[in-house]
């Protein structure tokens, strides 16, 4: 009797313009929301929204209404919700509308979509707050799941998010982590109490979110049918089947010619055919299934590329020493408790920033393409150091002014 459990991850990064050295010290404006081409945030953000959100938010709703049974859940970023809320409230709505079904889960997740937790606990800790409250004004729940950027997870993520009173943490179920293992099982992460380890099935969701239009892949075309029969076939060998992927899948990575909509819109009808197969949030798995044993991830494992590591943001010089420099600067820049420049600094810890100083193409090049502004990955890496540059210059005036008010 499988539970199938549907995941989307919704984000658009702030990317940053093209910032050159002779700005450092005169524009502080580092995003590149009014630029003049095809790449600024608020275009992006847009075109996203019209060929994905919108028309994938809006069938979603439709099914809710047609089948009681179906529930789905997301991560929305806190760079998302800012930028939606200003450019595209239309967007905002037709989440609430979801919401309002009572069969929608947000997931928690850090609101920078950052690499936190690769550096500093604190800072972590503080993004995952925020996230939280914003979740819950927006879409009145509090998430008792959380999903960390680019699922980036080991057993010490797990620990502290348990500490955080979360009942349940997402994964990849990587081949190598797993060996003989399933994915479509709860697992108990190593070295944690009651939190639940829910493990993405990494083969069922990429034949949806890549493989779907490739005219190469020997199950082309992919029909819902077809679908529902490869889930209902693990029945008596899986508890749950986890298909995550980019939200973005639908409608922008495959276009609506691809006829990934209609795919989608009869999905959840073949899959309730079967009358052992069931739909849950994350947080309803968690709550009832247990699991099946100890899974020990002492290394990172995340979704990206082909490694499922942490070679798609640190994995050249550039990407570590810009991460470093970046959380090197926290103490200084919390002290100056000025909100603009904390909010700035933390735009930087994007994990897609990043990625977009990738040097490690081959197999993986067209999706660190994807909305890549940037002619190549060392011009990504002087612009980020470049504001890098303003925004300590920034932090220091700032402890000078508070120094100088202190003595008038």
């Amino acid at each position: 009797m499988p539970s199938i459990c549907f995941y989307f991850q919704v984000h658009q990064p702030l990317r940053i313009k093209r910032y050159r050295i002779f700005n450092v010290g005169k524009d502080h404006e580092y995003f590149n929301e009014s630029q003049p081409n095809n790449l600024n945030n608020r275009h992006i953000l847009e075109k996203v929204a019209r060929k994905s959100y919108l028309p994938t938010n809006a069938l979603l709703l439709e099914l809710l209404k047609t089948h009681p049974e179906f529930k789905i859940s997301f991560s929305l970023s806190g760079v998302l919700l800012e930028q939606i809320e200003q450019h595209a409230p239309e967007v905002l709505h037709s989440f609430q509308e979801l919401a309002a079904t009572g069969r929608v889960e947000f997931l928690a997740e850090t609101y920078y979509h950052s690499l936190s937790f690769l550096y500093s606990s604190d800072e972590f800790v503080s993004q995952v707050s925020l996230h939280h409250a914003k979740i819950k004004k927006l879409f009145c729940q509090s998430p008792k799941v959380f999903r960390n950027t680019e699922l980036i997870y080991n057993n010490a993520l797990a620990h502290t998010v348990e500490q955080m009173g979360y009942i349940g943490i997402l994964a990849e179920g990587a081949d190598h982590i797993l060996e003989w293992r399933s994915p479509n099982f709860l697992y108990k992460p190593a070295g944690t109490k009651k939190i639940k380890l829910l493990l993405k099935n990494y083969k069922l969701s990429d034949d949806i979110a890549f493989r779907f239009s490739c005219h190469d892949w020997s199950e082309f075309p992919l029909t819902a049918p077809k679908f529902a029969q490869w889930v209902s076939a693990l029945n008596g060998n899986a508890e749950v089947v986890n298909i995550f992927m980019d939200y973005e899948t639908f409608g922008e990575h495959q276009w609506v010619e691809t006829g990934i909509f209609d795919f989608l819109r009869h999905l959840p009808g073949e899959i309730l055919k079967h009358p052992d197969n069931n739909f849950v949030t994350p947080s309803e798995a968690a709550s009832r299934y247990n699991p099946t044993a100890v899974l020990d991830m002492a290394h990172f494992v995340s979704w990206a590329d082909t490694e499922r590591d942490l070679s798609a943001w640190l994995s050249n010089p550039m990407q570590n020493e810009a991460a470093r420099q970046l959380f090197a600067m926290e103490p200084q820049i919390l002290a100056t408790e000025n909100p603009l420049l904390v909010a700035d600094w933390r735009k930087l810890q994007t994990s897609d920033h990043f990625y977009y100083m990738c040097t490690k193409w081959f197999a993986d090049g067209d999706v660190h393409k994807y909305f890549n502004p940037y002619e190549s990955p060392y011009d990504a890496f002087i612009s980020f150091m470049n504001v890098l540059l303003d925004i300590k210059l920034r932090q220091e005036d700032c402890i000078k002014n508070k120094s100088n008010a202190l003595f008038q």
